[in-house]
């Protein structure tokens, strides 16, 4: 039987094993994009100087409007509880888009760009570099690879604990153990044997969560089997703004239908007999209202008409209370709650935290970091020990021809 899992663990390994290194590297590479990111663009993504007070949302974000073309609107406005955070304006387009502005003093201090180092990273772990193609039709090749290739990994990782676990139950210390006692032939053996069970519920947890975006038929397997039906994504919860999926921030859809209300068919900011009003008129109340009602909510945004509150940084990050709002008075109604979200909503949300390490905070980021490295490290050190294995085996066979 070990015979049997050590043929399906080499064979399925060898010719996948490089594009699983680049995914598990590349993954990795994402871990701390968000904060890269921020440190990288500090004067974007902060202001120089937290006043007493901000500008009011209306004069704010007139202020913003008045600086993009009349074919693009304000989809909403993201406020983080950090007040040395820039607001985050969301656009109706391009897709994803987004400035960010000085609360304070109303300047636009810069627009979402990712940086060139994590797009390359993102495109080759999703799509080794092929096209996202996301409105093409057939086989999208580099995101059809790697879900193969992710899939095959599950095999070779649980393939490799049936092989390993005899050894364990002589020595689990000696089967866990990484070092140089015996040379470098030693150290690679034990990176690659130790290393896999030390990094083995990390590169599991991101590999079992990463093929839902794979396989249609493997996601709606994934939702049975955690008691889900999967349905397509509504808006019962928020995702959080500036994470490497949704890049452009919280906010997306909620404004589609920007322009409905106050002011259609009249010349921007000019109501009846000329008289000066803002479409955000009511944004800054309802925000008001919400910050003091969740005073700990990592992010707030507000739409027209609807605003959302992300609940927490940790466990689900995109867990958030979805909220309606009359634009004339104000007053807000609690759309959904994330409590009465609906099933699919929520697992969407574990998944994509748990994909990415951010289900605990810095702690289990660190420990998915390090975690994807070894990952990384798995198919490379499995390549050096059978290419070892096979020139021992040549000059064995030579040795014995000789003879």
């Amino acid at each position: 039987m070990i015979r049997f899992f050590r043929k399906i663990h080499l064979w399925l390994s060898v010719p996948f094993g490089i594009i699983i290194t680049l995914i598990c590297f590349s993954g990795a590479m994402l871990v701390f994009e968000p904060e890269i990111t921020r440190t990288a663009q500090h004067s974007v993504y902060y202001v120089e100087e937290v006043k007493a007070e901000a500008l009011p949302m209306a004069e704010l974000l007139d202020g913003v409007k008045a600086t993009l073309p009349d074919s693009v609107s304000i989809t909403g406005v993201t406020v983080f509880k950090d007040n040395a955070r820039t607001y985050q304006v969301s656009l109706s387009k391009p897709r994803r888009a987004s400035l960010f502005v000085n609360q304070y003093t109303g300047e636009v201090t810069g627009s979402y760009k990712r940086i060139g180092f994590f797009g390359t990273m993102f495109k080759l772990h999703r799509w080794l570099l092929d096209s996202a193609n996301p409105h093409g039709e057939g086989v999208k090749v580099g995101k059809t690879l790697v879900g193969i290739s992710t899939l095959i990994f599950v095999i070779a990782l649980i393939s490799g604990i049936v092989i390993w676990w005899p050894r364990a139950r002589r020595s689990l210390r000696e089967s866990l153990s990484i070092s140089f006692a015996k040379g470098w032939k030693g150290f690679w053996k034990g990176l690659h044997v130790a290393g896999g069970m030390y990094a083995l519920i990390f590169v599991l947890a991101m590999s079992l969560t990463g093929l839902t975006w794979s396989f249609n038929w493997y996601r709606t397997a994934f939702y049975a089997v955690c008691g889900v039906e999967h349905t397509p994504r509504n808006f019962g919860q928020a995702p959080a703004a500036g994470n490497k999926e949704d890049k452009g921030g919280e906010g997306r859809g909620e404004g589609r239908g920007e322009g409905r209300g106050e002011g259609r068919g009249r010349h921007r900011g000019e109501g009846r007999g000329g008289r000066h009003f803002s479409e955000f008129g009511r944004w800054q109340q309802v925000y008001d209202e919400l910050r003091a009602a969740n005073a700990s909510a990592p992010q707030i945004t507000v739409g027209p008409e609807t605003a959302s509150v992300t609940l927490s940084s940790y466990g689900n990050g995109r867990a958030s209370d979805r909220y309606t709002f009359n634009r004339r008075s104000g007053e807000l109604t609690l759309a959904t709650a994330y409590a009465d979200a609906n099933g699919a909503d929520k697992l969407r949300g574990w998944i994509y935290s748990i994909h990415t390490g951010g289900l605990g905070g810095i702690i289990t980021r660190i420990l998915w970091f390090l975690g994807a490295l070894l990952g990384a490290t798995l198919p490379l050190t499995g390549y050096y020990i059978w290419i070892r294995h096979l020139t021992r085996k040549k000059d064995k066979d030579g040795h014995h021809a000789h003879k």
